[in-house]
């Protein structure tokens, strides 16, 4: 008698994939790059926020994340609000159905369990628990792999957060804050482990030579649609305006020492930023690059002689191709990935962004190039060796427990 096959494993992921975030897509690539590497007998497909991006980039069948369409968006009338209503309970049903055809369900990275830019409960957290939820009701194990967590302070908020972490089945974060924050808001994580962000396993492009011109070669900076966090909504446009008129007066500084400046984003909606930008310095030396990968972000950064940056993924971007770096920091998460590659005096407030202050760190960063170089390249090399560990963790923690679980069902 001829052998039956074994049945494939069917894993999901889910998440804000496609929806325009680099640092989000970045995380799926680095998961579905494990997958196809170890796991190519593994099928899967997504539930996510740009079902369309998903499946043109990454040949993967995808899901909207929502049924009702408009989610995202403030809604002022009535039927908006009815329809974000219905649309919370229809979002039941169709996430527990999506969630029993697995095996095993990946949230691949992302700060998932924070609140550090503005959050609303009944957005991303109540997605997420519906999916811890049926997940353990159904007896698919879902997995937070490598993901960002922080102390949230609203109630709703974090008691959403908080039972997702508990309901899944396995848990690991990109730093040790994170860990701790979910410690502190009641989650046992003893058996819970820190490795670095999920974009460290991506390919790296070369770095290129630092310039030896008496000018100076390129910088790189990375801005963002900032207006602070969950706790600043009352004075959010006040955050902004303060980002912006220190960013820009930052740039004006180097273009006056002669230096080009690309400026790169991690977000769609940076690009009102980038505009700002360009218009008030109106300078040939400032261009704007048009990136829609990590992997063109890299490309970006390897290409300069120093980065400054305020979205998380840029800076994993900057620090992954060995340029020094200096970070516009917005949350602990930065202060963090900053201090394990040996930068950690190279953080500026980006609520309180100092021109001059701001362009006498860059200065120091400058003059210390050749030993940071060194420092990020030796903290790389460990990074990837830890990465390759938590994809041999999360393979001996998911898998053989997935194929079993998909045996039973199958049994008459």
């Amino acid at each position: 008698m001829r052998p039956v096959p074994p049945t494939p494993v069917r894993v999901g992921v889910f998440g804000l994939l496609g929806s325009g975030n680099l640092g989000n897509d970045g995380s799926l690539e680095a998961v579905l790059g494990h997958l196809r590497a170890d796991h190519p007998e593994a099928v899967v497909d997504a539930l996510c926020g740009g079902p369309e991006a998903v499946a043109a980039r990454y040949g993967i069948p995808a899901t909207r994340l929502h049924w009702y369409r408009g989610e995202y968006r403030t809604a002022s009338r009535a039927g908006a609000i009815a329809g974000k209503g219905i649309g919370k309970l229809v979002d039941v049903f169709r996430t527990a159905a999506w969630v029993r055809r697995h095996d095993v369900v990946i949230v691949p990275g992302m700060g998932v369990l924070e609140a550090t830019l503005p959050l609303r409960p009944w957005g991303f957290p109540y997605a997420l628990f519906l999916l811890c939820a049926s997940g353990r009701l159904l007896r698919t194990r879902v997995a937070l792999v490598g993901v960002g967590a922080a102390a949230i302070g609203d109630r709703p908020t974090r008691a959403l957060v908080r039972w997702s972490a508990r309901l899944a089945a396995y848990r690991s974060y990109r730093d040790a804050p994170s860990r701790d924050a979910m410690r502190e808001m009641g989650v046992d994580t003893a058996r819970d482990e820190v490795y670095p962000d999920l974009a460290f396993a991506l390919p790296t492009p070369s770095a290129g030579a630092p310039s030896t011109s008496s000018g100076g070669g390129p910088v790189c900076v990375g801005v963002m649609d900032f207006h602070g966090g969950n706790d600043d909504r009352a004075r959010a446009e006040e955050i902004h305006r303060r980002y912006l008129d220190g960013t820009t007066r930052f740039v004006r500084a180097l273009v006056e020492d002669g230096r080009p400046v690309r400026l790169v984003t991690g977000d769609e909606c940076d690009a009102t930023v980038v505009a700002a930008i360009l218009d008030a310095v109106d300078s040939p030396l400032v261009t704007a690059a048009k990136a829609a990968s990590l992997a063109d972000l890299m490309k970006e950064m390897a290409a300069a002689d120093a980065v400054v940056a305020t979205r998380y993924h840029n800076l994993v971007c900057a620090l992954k191709v060995g340029v020094p770096t200096l970070a516009l920091s917005y949350a602990a998460k930065s202060d963090t990935l900053m201090a394990e590659r040996g930068l950690g005096a190279y953080c500026h407030p980006a609520r309180e962004v100092d021109a001059g202050r701001l362009l006498e760190q860059f200065r120091d960063l400058e003059r210390r190039s050749a030993e940071l170089r060194r420092t990020l390249a030796e903290r790389n090399r460990a990074a990837a060796e830890r990465l390759q560990h938590q994809f041999t963790a999360l393979a001996t923690a998911l898998f053989p427990a997935a194929a079993h679980a998909h045996a039973l069902r199958e049994t008459p």
